[in-house]
């Protein structure tokens, strides 16, 4: 197989969308016989579980019609989680173990029971055992599937509040308040 052919199949795999002849010339080298590599590849594609096609004008790898079937019984639809979902997951990997009540006054309102039943069916958290306090709530915890799903090799990993806020993911008026209360503390102390 002549290099060009490898060239243009390896530009073809690794791309994250299908490509036109001149965007994969741009890759491999604008002397490269594109349209001639393009052709061969679909022959040598032909009759495999993944076939290089050609739609619009543009070329990319796709499995073979008559296998996808295959691949739809094992995707998965991803869930998306409620906001009320995120800040309770959030609050119990950072103050682990952490009863409900903990959770509701952390967040400043009541959750729903169905909240923490969808955390749990995603098996990001566990019942942790019961608080020796009266009434002896339930307490909840992250499990090992949350940090492989994060990626995080344990909690400590978490990203701290310096973190967060140089992300961008704290909401602006809270920082403009917080800087606003710290401001009035240092004009109140100025006074004295």
């Amino acid at each position: 197989m002549p290099d060009s052919v490898r060239a243009v199949e390896a530009v073809l795999f690794a791309a994250a969308e299908p490509m036109t002849p001149e965007e994969i010339a741009a890759h491999v080298g604008e002397g490269a016989a594109v349209e001639t590599a393009l052709g061969a590849l679909a022959g040598d594609y032909a009759g495999r579980g993944v076939n290089l096609v050609e739609r619009g004008g543009r070329w990319h790898f796709q499995t073979a019609g008559d296998l996808a079937h295959l691949l739809r019984r094992e995707r998965e639809e991803p869930r998306r989680l409620s906001r009320a979902a995120v800040e309770t997951l959030a609050i119990v990997a950072y103050h682990e173990p952490v009863s409900r009540a903990e959770i509701e006054a952390i967040r400043g309102v009541q959750i729903s029971k169905g909240t923490l039943d969808v955390l749990m069916e995603a098996g990001w958290v566990r019942p942790a055992g019961r608080r020796e306090v009266p009434g002896r709530p339930l307490t909840y915890a992250t499990t090992p599937a949350f940090l492989a799903h994060f990626g995080l090799e344990n909690r400590r990993d978490l990203p701290g509040i310096d973190d967060l806020k140089a992300a961008g993911l704290l909401d602006p008026i809270d920082a403009a308040l917080a800087e606003m209360g710290q401001g009035e503390l240092e004009s109140e102390d100025e006074g004295d």
